[in-house]
């Protein structure tokens, strides 16, 4: 619970440091609204207590028509809306053992970890709950975070989430959706949804990764670079298979940058989301890559992106890919002599 809050790439956002595009209107429209929702959560309000908190900086909440109690921040890939749902966790007035910042992902592993009742009794107890990548990728799922998100919505909770995908369309691809449609549809009208436009700022200027370096490049940088890791690609993947996902955030602790040799890409759909995660926790945690093989930008097959996952393996290449610029800087370093003290583990 203590480890709920935004991730150290996240750790100073704020609405202030969000420069919108001028070139799109949705995006500065989203700042508005946000800031308008972290004013709302007034200072020395209980959770639960109905008739007193402002949702968007409007009337009081008795009077104001029933409708969604959250807000939905819809876009692609790299507009920054995992920095705008961190900039609201900063800026609602609350002190932070009342409010939690997670993945999708993580919320789920929590409720499996604690239970749902002590899921929902821990966070009830909460202001605002901010939810990054949200996702729906079994029916299990569903009926878990529709109930959940119930029971703290009732509970006076404040909700937000960010999304490649449009609340009323979740689950679209994975499974039999439409047998789960009155629970997708009463998560989508917990939120109103602010669509954000724009390209991938992470790609701005790096529209592809970098070409990689061969394996002896990697394995004297990783040598050179304290507290680097230094694997085997078939290695690593079989290393994750026998890790739950919830502890690769574990496993990347104390890194400063992880080495690959022998990338090639990923057949099966298993190991390839078990790569998404950790690719997940890498960027939140800003961790360099620099990998030898095939380039990471090709490391899930071509029917991978046009599966159900499609979306959760774009993000991955995307971050995949920003992770391989900052990891051709550590090769650029090695180049000109400027190293640290050997400490790369195996």
């Amino acid at each position: 619970m203590t480890g709920l809050v935004p991730p150290p790439r996240f750790g100073t956002a704020r609405f202030a440091t969000y420069v919108p595009d001028p070139r799109r209107p949705s995006q500065s429209e989203a700042v508005h609204t946000l800031s308008g929702f972290a004013t709302g959560l007034e200072p020395g309000q209980g959770a639960g207590r109905a008739g007193r908190r402002r949702w968007f900086g409007a009337r009081p909440a008795a009077a104001t028509p029933k409708g969604p109690r959250g807000v939905y921040l819809d876009g692609g890939y790299g507009v920054g809306k995992t920095h705008l749902l961190a900039a609201l966790w900063h800026a609602a007035p609350v002190p932070p053992e009342q409010k939690a910042f997670c993945t999708f992902v993580e919320l789920t592993h929590l409720a499996g970890a604690l239970g749902f009742q002590e899921t929902v009794r821990r966070l009830s107890g909460h202001r605002l709950l901010c939810i990054d990548e949200f996702e729906l990728d079994d029916p299990g799922d569903t009926v878990l975070v529709s109930s959940l998100l119930g029971r703290l919505a009732d509970a006076g909770v404040a909700l937000a989430a960010t999304s490649n995908t449009l609340p009323d369309r979740l689950g679209e691809g994975r499974f039999a959706a439409a047998d789960f449609l009155r629970e997708i549809q009463g998560l989508a009208a917990r939120f109103r949804t602010v669509r954000i436009d724009g390209e991938d700022h992470r790609h701005r200027g790096l529209p592809t990764a970098p070409p990689p370096p061969t394996a002896e490049q990697v394995t004297t940088t990783a040598h050179a670079t304290a507290g680097a890791r230094l694997d085997d690609f078939p290695r690593l993947l079989a290393q994750l298979s026998g890790s739950h996902p919830s502890g690769y955030g574990t496993l990347t602790e104390g890194v400063s940058a992880v080495c690959l040799t022998g990338v090639r890409p990923v057949l099966d759909q298993a190991t390839a989301l078990r790569l998404v995660v950790l690719a997940d926790r890498l960027y939140d945690r800003e961790t360099p890559v620099l990998a030898a093989g095939e380039p990471l930008d090709h490391v899930f097959g071509t029917d991978m992106l046009h599966g159900g996952y499609r979306k959760k393996y774009l993000r991955a290449i995307s971050r995949l890919t920003a992770l391989a610029g900052e990891g051709q800087a550590l090769l650029d370093r090695g180049d000109r002599g400027d190293r640290g003290t050997a400490a790369a583990t195996d």
